[in-house]
């Protein structure tokens, strides 16, 4: 018997996700001459490095699975696309089985000594392509790959500091554990946003998917500064969501709708050592979601400006959107 597990529905397959450290998924075809030579050595390797948690091993089956196939560009059987906390890192072609047992060897064994840039218990991590500002709810996955970042649009901010698509970059926070000078802007790439004229911002976040979404990471990276530091960028305190809007709205519109839901967040929301507040949303009404607009509309204490740093979804995915097409769906509900 081998340690992988059949994969049968896409519902499953997102669970797999979010239930183990690492990932490994063997895309295959029942006839595919290739499949089937490869097959025996992948099942080697899963019974021997197969670890309840942390490595896990799983087959889908191309033709059948179409939908997760198609995903992650699966047409040409025997592929294999390895996940760390969620996240793709690797995909490669798996004729080769010398390849195959040492891409899955070396990363296996970087979970089993704790590297890889894997984070604490919390569950967050602080390097490479698989950051997170905070752990995943059992069950759900980072879906923010599913943002439409062509669609992306960001009022008021100030254009001295990254733009919009910055808060969809994968990677850590440039001024993540680096102090007050990494936070300024002045030694460092500005890969954060800011508000201009006041502290309100005024995100559109359309996806290339529907969604079911379950949290909003919101991280926020401000330096530490003197309290009589007016000009110093401060967390956002109040937040408004309105879910399937065609395009974002305007400061004055979003006052006359009633938003989908409001954070109004307090200072121990906050991880302190990732800098993430975790939203999480009236799950029911987040269902059928095609895009999110956040209404920042103030800040914590007396700051004139907010910052944000990063912005994660976490959720579910469901069928890919016609592009072009305006939903009509729940779109002014």
């Amino acid at each position: 018997m081998s340690g992988s597990t059949q994969i049968t529905s896409p519902q499953q397959f997102s669970t797999l996700l979010a239930s183990s450290r690492l990932v490994v998924v063997n895309f295959y075809n029942e006839w595919n001459p290739a499949c089937k030579t490869i097959g025996p050595v992948y099942d080697q390797l899963a019974g021997s490095l197969a670890r309840p948690g942390t490595v896990t091993f799983a087959k889908v089956n191309a033709e059948q699975q179409t939908q997760i196939a198609q995903s992650y560009g699966a047409t040409n059987p025997p592929l294999f696309v390895i996940f760390k906390n969620s996240l793709q890192v690797s995909k490669f072609n798996g004729q080769n089985p010398q390849q195959l047992s040492e891409n899955i060897k070396k990363l296996a064994a970087e979970v089993e000594s704790g590297e890889g840039g894997f984070g604490e218990a919390s569950g967050s991590s602080t390097g490479g392509a698989g950051w997170r500002g905070a752990a995943l709810p059992r069950g759900y996955t980072d879906v923010t790959d599913q943002v439409d970042v062509r669609g992306l649009d960001l009022l008021n901010s100030d254009s001295e500091f990254g733009g919009v698509r910055t808060l969809f970059e994968t990677g850590a926070p440039s001024s993540l554990n680096k102090g007050k000078g990494a936070s300024t802007g002045k030694d460092t790439k500005s890969d954060w946003v800011e508000s201009d004229v006041d502290e309100q911002l005024m995100l559109y976040i359309p996806f290339t998917s529907t969604l079911k979404i379950h949290t909003l990471q919101i991280t926020s990276l401000p330096p530490k500064s003197d309290d009589d530091d007016d000009e110093a960028p401060v967390r956002p305190k109040t937040i408004r969501l309105y879910t399937n809007r065609q395009h974002n709205l305007g400061f004055e519109e979003a006052e006359d709708i009633e938003p989908t839901q409001t954070f109004e967040l307090k200072p121990s929301d906050w991880d302190e050592s990732t800098g993430t507040a975790k939203l999480e949303l009236r799950f029911v009404k987040f269902q059928n979601v095609y895009s999110v607009v956040v209404f920042v509309v103030d800040g914590e204490s007396d700051g004139e400006k907010t910052r944000i740093d990063r912005v994660k979804i976490v959720g579910e995915s469901g069928e890919k959107r016609e592009m072009g097409k305006l939903e009509k769906v729940g779109a002014d509900e």
